[in-house]
């Protein structure tokens, strides 16, 4: 890792979409305040990554010993007063504050920064202030909801972030109005729990979607993030199968393959609702791309029990495995569960990327031969609407949709990874 600049403001991010996103408004704060500081931006989702966080910060103050260097997020939001006391940390913001600019400002004021025509507004119009402006890729994130309602046993983050908490549909059409003007040209809706986005208003996502697909014609693609499987009902069948907008990929937070492993994991979807969902959402977009978040070596997880979940991947045919090593949160309900041995955690989360690099591969093989449009990133890579990776030897401009035939040789734009 380079040595990081402390007269430039930095702001590292751990974790997850929504911190990606969170990032671009807290960079755009220390930008409006003039300070010149090195922000972490943490993630608790797991105990490695919260040890990634530490251990980040203490490489920032023994190569920067005179930096100032503020910590925010998760981890932070969970434990304030212990980072505060880190000789590594000068400050804390937690998550309530993070994207409001009076906090900045009043560090901006402690630490003698020159602030840049600082004002004070409601912190949904700075993010939305932060994302009206133009950005080199053409992909962007945009949040639609906050915080979660459900307590899922092994998960701290609704401690961290609170209960479900939804951006209004016109603010979100207004955001995504202003994002597609500044160039974007495919936009992912992110949260911690997007599949709740409404329930305030007794309102389900494809109303959102509808609306902002409607009102926003300019927009080629929309994607949205990690879903819980249970929110897949009748009303959402009929936008996937009707709106070639909403691209053709899914990402599923699944977590587990056998139903006891899930009812101690508090999820509401089961087995069943998957074999019968997942092959249906395919029979209405053939070759559409599917992906998971699972969980490895949850507490009481026996052998036979990851053998069910394992062959339920295999058999459903989801390539794309984000998986996680079960790690307990203190805190959380199964942290006080019978544990399964750390090497053996391992040997299961290994296995099962095994799997997903083998499926993963054998979907990228189905591709070949078939033309598909490709959304530049790069002058030579971009991604097709399954989110599949490419690489063409004919450059074209960042932003640029383009049909190219995808081959895994030496003509037309080959497949990389996803």
């Amino acid at each position: 890792m380079s040595e990081i600049e402390t007269a430039t403001p930095q702001v590292l991010t751990f974790g997850c979409r929504l911190n990606a996103y969170e990032s671009e408004v807290i960079a755009r704060h220390l930008q409006t305040t003039g300070l010149a500081c090195v922000v972490v931006n943490s993630c608790a989702v797991t105990a490695e990554a919260e040890r990634q966080v530490r251990q980040r910060l203490r490489q920032l103050r023994r190569r920067n010993p005179q930096a100032r260097i503020v910590v925010t997020g998760c981890a932070a939001t969970l434990a304030p007063e212990d980072y505060a006391k880190q000789a590594a940390v000068d400050a804390v913001v937690v998550n309530s504050e993070k994207l409001q600019l009076a906090p900045w400002l009043a560090l901006a004021e402690k630490w003698g920064a020159t602030p840049h025509q600082a004002r004070q507004e409601d912190p949904r119009k700075e993010q939305t202030a932060r994302t009206d402006k133009p950005h080199k890729s053409p992909r962007k994130n945009l949040e639609i909801q906050q915080g979660c309602t459900h307590r899922c046993t092994f998960c701290i983050i609704p401690y961290a972030r609170g209960d479900s908490l939804s951006v209004s549909a016109d603010e979100v059409v207004r955001r995504v109005g202003a994002l597609v003007a500044a160039g974007a040209q495919e936009i992912t809706f992110t949260g911690v729990d997007i599949a709740s986005w409404g329930a305030e208003w007794q309102l389900g996502l494809p109303h959102l979607v509808r609306q902002v697909l409607r009102e926003v014609p300019a927009l080629p693609r929309l994607y949205l993030s990690s879903l819980d499987p249970i929110a897949l009902d009748g009303d959402f069948f009929a936008l996937w199968e009707s709106e070639p907008r909403l691209q053709p990929r899914l990402h599923l937070s699944i977590q587990a393959g056998d139903d006891l492993i899930l009812k101690r994991m508090r999820r509401r979807h089961s087995v069943a609702l998957l074999r019968r969902t997942i092959p249906a959402l395919r029979r209405l977009r053939p070759g559409a791309a599917f992906g998971a978040d699972l969980i490895a070596g949850f507490p009481t997880e026996s052998l036979e029990a990851f053998q069910r979940g394992y062959d339920l991947i295999a058999e459903l045919e989801i390539p794309f495995l984000h998986v996680f090593p079960y790690s307990p949160r203190t805190g959380t309900p199964a942290a006080r569960m019978p544990q399964v041995p750390r090497q053996e955690i391992a040997k299961r989360a290994e296995k099962l990327r095994g799997l997903g690099e083998t499926l993963a591969s054998r979907y990228r093989q189905t591709l070949d031969g078939q033309a598909r449009e490709i959304l530049f990133e790069s002058a030579h890579r971009g991604r097709t609407a399954e989110g599949v990776v490419v690489e063409s030897p004919q450059p074209q401009a960042i932003g640029q949709l383009a049909t190219r035939l995808l081959q895994s040789q030496e003509s037309g734009a080959r497949v990389l990874a996803v």
